[in-house]
């Protein structure tokens, strides 16, 4: 397994394209491989979760032309009806968006079919898609845990419409059922406790199917999504929610991330951080294939801790390890809590974040559903990602505030949403390498 070096210091300077949205990419091969038409898709993120979804595509038949690891990808769609059952089980890697939109998108199918996926992946909570397609009428069976691997053994006759309450306020369930949904007959309603990113309710419209707003509820009706669409995958606000905090804690440091997506329901993130004294600015805002899309100028500035606003924690959900960091170098106290689904990532990104904080000389205190961090000076020491993708981010972004080395174990996961993160980071000079 690699780790990073990050090394104190730095100056933070120059512009950089973060990665393809990977929540944008996923939906866009999905809506493709079951619209009758043509989607090609521009600025694709070439990693190891899409590549993933890429790969289970291709077992089910579908036609995906573009080489790997092209950034542009054509799907030749020819509807949902003419998905084959594959010859084995679908391996998805560490891929919890493709399990749980895959599961939506086959349970019409009259086919049987096994997702399943690593050690992490099988330790995510699968019965909150399960159930509610049991309700549609699907046959879908996990492990004794709830948890993958996935066995969905083929429907012999329509998936018929429900009214589902969302227990957590979760994309990946809503878009499970959005997908689900437009297999089954008559309208199907879904309810969210709160609003989640909406990436893929704007694709459907691209298709001609886009669900409605009634009475606060989502409705969707079964349907065919048909057309040639074109789409532009803007760059990935969670993958730039690392760089704007490393430049916020790095004095002297100025940097431009052009074409990022700033999709409302996906800004929390940005919104907390300019709250903590950023100095973030958005410029030449418009919008691209149905999502807003802008430049983001950050320049360092002294942060300060704050109570976050429980309403915006569904909107920063995957920003939450690098607004840990964002925390520990702010003065005064940070405290969240309404964030129990951190518990359901790619690790207990609560638990990984306080346990590596703590690592570095941070005071904090866990909570089942949240975290109160103590900012002061964050010392070196050597921290565990748990596997985590976005923990490894985190904490490689965080030397203009650290006084010594950090050593950061088990970095292998950071190519299933950033490759080129090495590179890239090393090209603006954050002091950061990879130790094998």
């Amino acid at each position: 397994m690699s780790s990073y070096l990050v090394e104190p210091g730095g100056v933070l300077r120059g512009e950089c394209r973060v990665p393809g949205d990977k929540s944008i990419s996923h939906r866009a091969l999905m809506l493709g491989a079951i619209a009758e038409g043509t989607t090609r898709i521009h600025g694709f993120l070439a990693s190891e979760d899409c590549l993933a979804t890429l790969g289970a595509l291709r077992a089910l038949g579908v036609a995906c032309e573009g080489a790997e690891p092209s950034a542009e990808l054509c799907i030749v769609g020819r509807g949902r009806d003419a998905l084959q059952a594959p010859a084995e089980t679908l391996q998805l890697g560490n891929a919890g968006t493709s399990m749980r939109l895959l599961a939506g998108l086959l349970a019409p199918c009259p086919f049987a079919v096994t997702l399943d996926g690593d050690s992490s992946l099988r330790r995510r909570p699968m019965e909150r898609i399960a159930e509610p397609l049991r309700q549609l009428g699907a046959v879908v069976e996990t492990s004794p845990d709830g948890t993958a691997p996935l066995h969905l053994a083929g429907v012999r006759s329509p998936l018929k419409a429900i009214d589902w309450d969302l227990p957590v306020a979760s994309a990946q369930i809503k878009s499970c059922l959005l997908l689900a949904a437009l297999g089954a007959q008559g309208e199907t309603v879904i309810k969210e406790p709160a609003p989640s990113r909406d990436h893929t309710e704007r694709m459907l419209a691209h298709y001609g199917c886009p669900p409605q707003r009634r009475d606060g509820a989502l409705v969707i009706s079964g349907g065919k999504l048909v057309g040639d669409v074109e789409l532009q995958v803007p760059g990935d606000f969670s993958s730039a929610m690392f760089l704007l905090v490393a430049a916020s804690c790095t004095p002297d440091s100025e940097l431009l991330l052009p074409g990022v997506g700033v999709n409302p329901s996906r800004t929390g993130g940005l919104d907390i951080l300019r709250a903590m004294g950023a100095d973030i600015r958005v410029l030449a805002q418009r919008e691209q294939g149905g999502e807003p899309v802008a430049d983001i100028r950050v320049r360092y500035a002294p942060l300060r801790g704050l109570r976050i606003d429980p309403t915006l924690v569904p909107r920063a959900i995957d920003e939450f390890p690098a607004l840990c960091v964002a925390a520990a170098a702010a003065s005064g106290v940070t405290e969240f809590d309404g964030a129990v689904e951190l518990r359901h990532k790619e690790s207990d990104r609560l638990h990984t974040m306080a346990v590596g904080l703590q690592a570095l000389g941070i005071t904090v205190e866990e909570r089942p559903a949240g975290l109160v961090i103590h900012g002061g000076q964050l010392g070196g020491g050597r921290v565990a990602s748990a596997g985590d993708h976005r923990v490894a981010l985190a904490f490689a972004c965080v030397a203009g505030a650290a006084s010594s080395s950090i050593l950061i174990d088990d970095c292998d996961n950071v190519r299933t949403s950033w490759p080129s993160f090495i590179a890239d980071a090393s090209a603006l000079g954050l002091p950061v390498v990879q130790k094998d």
